[in-house]
């Protein structure tokens, strides 16, 4: 049970996040009114990728905080309501604005979730091998979650005439938003049975549990280890942020794309979307295989990093102008590459903070080095492709999405060391 429902936690955080690229296209065209390609439809989508994670940066924060004063469990249940609700909300939206807002609170729950979810799942099970198997296989249902939003938004696309009128029309978008709700469902039926760490547990009741505090994850002994994990986490972000979520973008541009109808364009976007988390899917189970097998975690993390370095630039700079079917294969290969990172960070930062430390300082790389400035490179994306040179806003989008990739997978190996 306890894995399930962290398995669910992490799907849906996925599933709540990688929405947002399938449908910000259609979404600002009924909105905001703005042609995509153009400088204000591109301000717009940094801002709908940027802010909400700036929120997400800021609160999530706060909430590592909280997971270590005042439990795991109960923060771990309010932050997956909460992205539950607000998910279910955005799809009525009636302004780009409260969908701004609405995406805030989506990012907020999701960003205090991930934090939550390790740090209960690394105490829960203390037998290192077991501990290891656990985070990696269950953060393998984040890209889960991928998949379910590809097939959702397809499905959306799909039979969208035969929904109901939400707003007086049948916008494919609304409804794949309102379908993150499902995991509140499940969750508030299974809410009673969930046990709490007994490691934070124990030291609770003894009166052991030293005060969380920002300031101790700079004192010497931290100080590395919290700077150097925030940075890299920021480059595993900026690799998806900054290149592999424009995809869906790219796609209508392509030579075998261009030329069909809306809903068919829809279609292929959401089968390109669907590749890449497959790949991401094999990636973190290929991770978690990995992660009782290699003992370094440094060679671990350069399995991904090194081919990234090489493959996830040159996807962008030349399959993602030219040719469909090589997009198809060069982004499951990226996401596989890019995604396995994330479930890395699972399960290395749980090994080196203590208890009372665990959640603060995971919740300093995850949000504030991974959720806000590692999807600032969303924003240094869209900015750069108004001055990229290209034939078409697609072939610019395209161009700049490899130069941050090159960019953020150099950082991030030079920081390996």
């Amino acid at each position: 049970m306890i894995c399930a429902i962290a398995a669910l936690g992490f799907a849906f955080d996925t599933y709540s996040l990688l929405v947002l690229p399938l449908i910000v296209r259609p979404a600002l065209m009924e909105l905001a009114k703005v042609k995509p390609g153009t400088a204000e439809f591109n301000q717009w989508v940094g801002l709908l990728f940027y802010i909400p994670a700036v929120a997400g940066g800021i609160f999530g924060l706060i909430g590592g905080y909280l997971t270590d004063r005042l439990g795991r469990r109960r923060i771990l249940v309010w932050s997956i309501l909460l992205y539950a609700f607000s998910a279910l909300a955005s799809g009525y939206a009636t302004s780009v604005t409260t969908l701004l807002i609405l995406r805030c609170t989506t990012f907020i729950g999701v960003s205090v979730e991930f934090v939550a979810a390790v740090a209960w799942l690394a105490e829960l099970f203390p037998d290192p091998k077991q501990r290891e198997a656990v985070l990696g296989y269950t953060q393998a249902f984040s890209s889960v979650g991928g998949l379910m939003i590809s097939g959702a938004y397809y499905l959306a696309v799909t039979y969208a005439k035969s929904l109901p009128m939400i707003n007086g029309g049948h916008e494919a978008w609304r409804y794949t938003l309102i379908s993150g709700i499902i995991p509140a469902i499940p969750l508030m039926i299974i809410r009673p049975f969930l046990p709490e760490s007994p490691v934070w547990q124990e030291k609770k009741s003894k009166g052991t549990l030293k005060r969380p505090s920002f300031a101790e994850l700079f004192r010497p002994e931290y100080r590395k280890t919290t700077l150097v994990t925030a940075l890299m986490f920021a480059c595993s972000y900026g690799a998806a942020f900054g290149a592999i979520q424009h995809i869906p973008r790219i796609v209508p541009g392509l030579p075998q794309v261009v030329h069909l109808a809306r809903a068919a364009q829809e279609q292929a976007v959401s089968k390109v979307q669907f590749l890449q988390e497959i790949g991401g899917l094999l990636g973190r189970f290929l991770l978690a295989f990995l992660a009782v097998r290699i003992v370094s975690r440094r060679r671990l993390l350069r399995v991904f990093q090194i081919p990234g370095l090489f493959l996830v630039p040159l996807v962008f700079f030349y399959p993602a102008v030219h040719d469909l079917h090589m997009v198809q294969v060069g982004i499951f290969l990226a996401g596989l590459l890019t995604v396995a990172q994330f479930s890395f960070w699972g399960n290395y930062l749980p090994r080196v903070y203590p208890t009372h430390l665990r959640g603060t300082g995971e919740s300093f790389a995850a949000n504030i080095g991974g959720r806000m400035i590692g999807t600032s490179a969303a924003l240094l994306t869209t900015q750069l492709a108004n001055v990229m040179t290209g034939s078409t806003p697609f072939t610019k989008l395209a161009y700049s999405s490899s130069a941050v990739a090159l960019l953020v997978y150099a950082v991030g190996f030079l920081s390996s060391f």
